[in-house]
């Protein structure tokens, strides 16, 4: 039987949460065990670095929309 799996949109936070887990090294637990074999601490860690960032991004866009 053939499972009818519809593909999910890549979304900013799905990107964001890959490369912050590469950047903290747990993309090999993540491959093994998916996402959730992660620890609350280090799910933590990413949603909140992700926070940042978006923060950061939303920052930066205003400041070039106050630039034009």
């Amino acid at each position: 039987m053939v499972k009818n799996k519809k593909k999910k949109e890549e979304t900013l936070e799905d990107r964001l949460k890959y490369e912050i887990a590469d950047e903290l090294g747990l993309m090999d637990k993540v491959n093994t065990l998916g996402w959730g074999g992660l620890t609350a601490k280090e799910t933590g860690r990413i949603g909140g670095i992700i926070t940042v960032r978006k923060k950061k991004m939303k920052l930066e866009k205003a400041k070039k929309i106050n630039n034009e």
